[in-house]
């Protein structure tokens, strides 16, 4: 892959290359700034294990105190994730959700909502020991509304820049802490009303000075940005949206912020200072959950809700796109619902639907090289793949993770198991592979 950092970089190019000038390679590689990592592609640097089990491979294993499927994000010696957590055992009544859909072959035991006020923290680890730093909590508050049964009220991801970090919590709002776990400041968001109270899901992105956040529901649909450093308002857009659980990816495009989001009526990149859209083209399916995938001038959005959708948007246009050279190409093949693809060496990985069924396409053409290949050993996938290593590491939520060659072709080197389930992404720091579990997260590194 050809990183074009002069023409479109992700926000952590700066930083990354700060961190390296000033610390060892080994200290440098331990940065996934964001959900989907250093370049926002699901790759990562290091080179994790090939292999473990409860007894191989784990450093260390740290029991979880909250809840939630937040994908940690890592800068340096610290791990920081967000939770939902209660006092009272009764916070959780037994009762069925007020939904009429379900996604497919998903059908967990139903809640109602809480009776009682949730704290929603933000949880600092040590990534040396699994050790407890801090714990802060941002908001605490009764949910006005449910989730879906396999979801949480924590599925959101923070983002930090190595001094502070950010910590969008959906509904209950937007927050700023030093790494240190000083509060700087806080914003509210908008009740969010999502589609059969699947509940939320988009995660906040830093592009350039400021941080976005996409709020796409049954309305009104709003993206806003605040000043990364005070809090204060830059701008807020209407969105002619739906619900929908995508995080937004930020690019730098001629020297300019961009802020992409997709959805399911259009597919938008905002200006990050003034909130103008550059450019929009054609969206893509009902229940939009995967995340617009960056690189080498190109972004890769995806879906599939009742049908399968790709698209490959050159960026670097303005206005409407609705062809070459805007849209590079399309694909209607075996597209993740979950799942976010992982960009690898101009390859793109993805699961179908949330089935342990993996293609792999020519990010440059779109050419698929491999379909619908079984993953042996797995069952029902949320979890975004990553790469490292000249591998893609594939996780279920019973607990498997496949890892397969980083190839052409299609070959599993592993099928490893834990005691956990895993709905949050695998995370990629330095050597290391941070699994977050149900109930406990894995630091993987060879012994």
């Amino acid at each position: 892959m050809r990183w074009v950092f002069s023409d479109t970089r992700v926000p952590w190019i700066g930083a990354l290359m700060s961190l390296f000038a000033c610390s060892s390679v080994a200290h440098a590689e331990a940065v996934w700034p964001s959900w989907r990592g250093p370049m926002g592609t699901g790759s990562g640097l290091g080179n994790p294990p090939v292999t473990w089990s409860e007894s191989e491979n784990v450093k260390w294993k740290a029991r979880l105190s909250g809840s939630g499927q937040s994908t940690p994000v890592v800068w340096g010696d610290r791990i920081f994730f967000l939770a939902v957590a209660s006092t009272d055992e009764g916070a959780y009544a037994t009762g069925r959700p007020d939904a009429t859909e379900q996604p497919r072959g998903i059908d967990p035991p139903p809640r109602a909502l809480p009776e009682v006020a949730l704290d929603f923290q933000v949880v600092c680890l040590d990534r040396a020991t699994g050790g407890v730093v801090w714990i802060r909590t941002a908001a605490s508050a009764i949910p006005h509304a449910l989730h879906h049964p396999a979801g949480s009220y924590a599925p959101h991801s923070a983002v930090t820049d190595g001094e502070y970090v950010w910590a969008g919590i959906g509904s209950r709002g937007l927050y700023c802490i030093d790494v240190e776990g000083n509060p700087q400041w806080g914003q509210p968001l908008d009740p969010m009303r999502v589609k059969f109270d699947f509940g939320e899901g988009s995660s906040p992105v830093l592009a350039g000075p400021v941080v976005a956040v996409v709020q796409d529901h049954e309305g009104p649909s709003r993206i806003h940005a605040f000043d990364k450093d005070t809090g204060e308002v830059r701008w807020r857009r209407e969105r002619d949206e739906g619900s929908s659980w995508s995080t937004p990816v930020a690019v730098e495009v001629g020297g300019r912020w961009q802020v992409v989001t997709a959805a399911t009526n259009r597919i938008r990149s905002y200006d990050a200072v003034t909130g103008e859209i550059v450019w929009e083209t054609d969206g893509l399916t009902n229940n939009t959950i995967p995340s617009p995938v960056p690189g080498d001038g190109v972004v890769y959005c995806s879906s599939n809700f009742k049908q399968f959708s790709m698209k490959a948007i050159a960026l670097g246009h303005a206005g409407l796109l609705d062809g070459p050279p805007g849209v590079l190409w399309t694909l209607e093949e075996a597209t993740s619902y979950i799942a976010t693809p992982v960009l690898a060496d101009d390859r793109l990985y993805f699961v179908e639907d949330i089935k342990p069924l993996l293609s792999c396409a020519d990010a440059r053409t779109g050419a698929l090289l491999y379909t619908r290949q079984r993953l042996r050993g797995l069952r029902q996938i949320f979890a975004s793949p990553v790469a490292a290593g000249g591998r893609i590491y594939i996780v279920d939520r019973g607990g498997a993770t496949a890892v397969v060659a980083q190839a052409d072709h299609f070959e599993i080197l592993a099928v490893n198991r834990l005691d956990d389930g895993f709905d949050a992404s695998p995370v990629v720091a330095g050597d290391s592979l941070l699994l977050k579990g149900h109930n406990y997260l894995y630091c993987i590194a060879s012994e």
